[in-house]
């Protein structure tokens, strides 16, 4: 057996294509394979924002804290309010079944605008207006787990849009941290307070408040009381903030009631009173 040693053809690792042309089809196709990810992405937004840490959130909240902080500076009484909101909130985190990581800071703003929301990196606002129409601690413990419940369900990330859920998603699969443009939206005059949420959300929310209330209470006595409160007086007037915030119908009203009649309990239910740090706001109206 003999063996040959052809010469091998020139040019044979050489492409008959012109080498602008082969990168133009690489480019195309890259651009493309971006642009199927980021309308996929883009599409389910609302369902990754589960998969982004809570810890990446919590982060970004830096800029939460400065707006915040910029708002106001607390005197002794009204720290005094803002560290039994913070108490319940905690109660009501552990009664919501709260993952651990996720932390709840409640702020107490003393404006009398009637609202309570929250935002990014569990930060939860509640201003004295709202406390002034509260009756008792079981109305202010459903507003309260309305919105540990947005917190628990991601609403505010969500709320931000579809872009800066896919950057952090894409940030945490990546490795890759440079939230520079997401600082620049939240610092943005009035970004954190610019949140809102969804019919399904807000219904969503409600139904875990409930559970909550359940949980903390043993029934639902009392827990629509703001909500028809507030209905009643609007007569016609502008709404207050938190009812434009959080879209209230009868329907919801209704099904609160209809879950505390089926959980009401045979003994006596008696609401639990605000204490006479935050129920003196009323004499303040």
């Amino acid at each position: 057996m003999s063996y040959e040693n052809p010469k091998i053809p020139e040019g044979i690792n050489v492409s008959k294509e012109h080498p602008l042309k082969e990168f133009g089809y690489l480019f195309i196709g890259a651009i493309l394979i971006v642009v199927v990810l980021v309308v996929g992405l883009s599409i389910s937004a609302k369902y990754l924002a589960s998969y982004v840490p809570f810890e990446t959130e919590l982060a970004l909240s830096g800029y939460v804290q400065d707006e915040l902080g910029n708002m106001q500076s607390l005197d002794a009484d009204q720290l005094k309010i803002q560290a039994y909101l913070q108490d319940l909130a905690d109660k009501l985190a552990v009664s919501q079944h709260l993952p651990k990581d996720f932390k709840i800071t409640v702020h107490y703003v003393d404006d009398d605008l009637v609202n309570a929301f929250a935002t990014l990196g569990g930060h939860v606002l509640i201003f004295r207006g709202l406390l002034q129409k509260m009756p008792h601690e079981n109305a202010l413990s459903m507003v309260m787990a309305h919105e540990i419940a947005h917190v628990k369900h991601r609403d505010p990330l969500v709320s931000l849009g579809r872009g800066v859920t896919i950057m952090l998603l894409l940030s945490t699969v990546t490795g890759f941290s440079d939230s520079g443009f997401v600082g620049d939206m939240l610092g943005q005059a009035g970004m954190v307070t610019t949140l809102s949420f969804g019919r399904d959300q807000e219904t969503d929310a409600d139904s875990e408040a409930m559970d909550t209330l359940q949980r903390q209470y043993h029934h639902l006595d009392g827990a629509a009381a703001l909500f028809e409160s507030l209905l009643k007086q609007e007569h016609g007037y502008s709404p207050p903030a938190f009812l434009r915030t959080h879209p209230l119908t009868q329907d919801r009203i209704d099904r609160i009631h209809h879950k505390a009649r089926a959980l009401r309990p045979n003994e006596p239910i008696e609401m639990v009173a605000l204490p006479p740090i935050v129920s003196r706001l009323q004499n303040q109206k």
